[in-house]
């Protein structure tokens, strides 16, 4: 993903939008919710299990083997699987051997949410601050495997219990081999999955993207494409966060304008919502270690991972 600049600030986004912070700070009046579980280990876990398989870059061993294992992990937590394979070419010429990765539970649901996170790697780490590092690809602990593995551990709860709604989770792939000014360099996977829908005429009522959701000092900004495509979805998710405390987690406030997944499916007519660590004090809007050889465990927080999985599960089960 990319971050791209914004035309307008974040205090004149708040002025204007009164009843929008309103509407976040509060969770929904009397909601009916599941008793609603989520093993913020389980998760660290799985994000864990990812990164031992090395680099999950297109066209690799690495790759080969992690897309396996997420197949047989949905399909173990009682999803019907679809695996989507593309050829698909990279700003650079590169052919990428590409797998969308696509689970549904209770499929026969009129209503459903779209559950996404692309599960590849950075194949360089080009901002690590050692140039030696630039040609070599990035661990994805936080940048890929930390949305997998809340997802992850998501599809073991709806595999207990599903919601009345319909639920589909997508691991996208090749969001990550793009470069700085071309968006359409990004998210590959994903333009490839609303073009070529596995179910035919598939359009889920909204859509929520997890990217970079376990760092440790992770905060989470209300993204400028999800807020113009899908304000209330966006009210209340923050708004559930902060009424299970994690108001300082996910910030009341505008963040950057990300091209990350959830754009194309926007551009399809998809409501869609981008939950991603965002710092505005920051050159990149990211955290120190994106798209750096430090993306790697050691800045995983399972405390972070269980503050997103929580909000999620209890927007799933809301009545």
């Amino acid at each position: 993903m990319q971050k791209l600049p914004l035309i307008f600030s974040c205090a004149l986004f708040l002025s204007a939008c009164g009843a929008k912070q309103a509407s976040a700070e509060a969770a929904p009046e009397d909601p009916v919710v599941a008793d609603v579980k989520f093993d913020a280990d389980s998760a660290y876990a799985y994000v864990a299990r990812q990164v031992a398989f090395g680099p999950r870059v297109p066209n690799t061993e690495a790759h080969r083997q992690c897309g396996e294992w997420l197949v047989s992990e949905l399909r173990r937590h009682g999803a019907e699987v679809t695996e989507q394979r593309a050829t698909l070419r990279a700003f650079d010429g590169t052919d990428l051997k590409a797998l969308n990765i696509f689970g549904r539970y209770n499929p026969e649901a009129e209503r459903r949410v779209l559950l996404l996170a692309h599960w590849d790697c950075r194949p360089w780490a080009d901002q690590d601050p050692d140039p030696a590092n630039h040609t070599r690809p990035v661990d994805g602990a936080n940048d890929g495997a930390s949305g997998v593995g809340v997802l992850l551990e998501v599809a073991r709860q709806l595999s207990a219990a599903a919601p009345e709604q319909g639920v589909d989770i997508l691991f996208v792939d090749a969001e990550d081999w793009g470069t700085e000014g071309d968006d359409q360099s990004w998210a590959m996977g994903a333009r490839y999955f609303v073009e070529n829908p596995p179910v035919k005429d598939y359009r889920p009522d909204h859509a929520i993207l997890l990217d970079m959701v376990g760092g440790k000092e992770a905060v989470f900004c209300r993204e400028y494409f999800s807020e113009q495509a899908a304000p209330a979805l966006a009210s209340t998710l923050w708004g559930i966060a902060a009424s299970r405390g994690y108001g300082d987690l996910f910030l009341n406030r505008l963040g950057g304008a990300v091209t990350d997944d959830h754009v194309q499916l926007i551009a399809h007519g998809i409501p869609a919502v981008d939950i991603i660590e965002y710092h505005p004090e920051s050159d990149s809007g990211f955290n120190s270690r994106w798209h750096t050889a430090s993306d790697n465990m050691e800045g995983i927080s399972a405390a972070t991972l269980g503050a997103v999985g929580e909000t999620l599960m209890d927007f799933l089960y809301r009545k």
